[in-house]
């Protein structure tokens, strides 16, 4: 099965330093992993929660599916991430330390057809990171036009 959907939440790069990366999966209805494979996914807004001691997705926005009839799904609703015990105990840890938060960064479909989120630990930056980062980009993009 040949996908190639990886959708990147650039947003996160430039908001967040990201820490620690963890690969989650997602509970999906049916016209959730039809949308996801159309590429119909926003990143931008998301971020995760926890809900009675399950992490939960908020705002990640799936479009809904074209052909869906009455059974579509609804776009923002809360979707459940499948991890670990370990996992969840490590990124509650993580979160209670102030200015911690948990942000989606990729969304791929894996090799088995599986829709498989990204997720980070973050700290956000301040304006003058933002502005470092950005230079630094800058100057990397210049010294590799001026090597070719």
């Amino acid at each position: 099965m040949e996908n190639n959907i990886r959708i990147n939440n650039r947003k996160a790069y430039h908001e967040y330093f990201l820490l620690e990366k963890y690969v989650a999966g997602i509970q999906l209805t049916g016209t959730e992993i039809k949308s996801i494979r159309t590429g119909k996914v926003s990143l931008g807004e998301g971020y995760c929660t926890f809900k009675k001691k399950e992490l939960f997705v908020i705002n990640l926005h799936i479009a809904e599916y074209k052909f869906g009839t009455h059974y579509n799904h609804e776009p923002k609703r809360d979707r459940k991430l499948l991890l670990t015990k370990r996992e969840l105990k490590k990124l509650a840890t993580k979160t209670k330390e102030k200015g911690f938060t948990i942000i989606p960064t990729v969304l791929f479909i894996n090799e088995k057809g599986l829709a498989k989120l990204e997720i980070a630990v973050a700290k956000g930056k301040k304006l003058y990171d933002k502005r470092e980062s950005l230079k630094t980009k800058d100057s990397k993009r210049d010294m590799d036009r001026n090597n070719y």
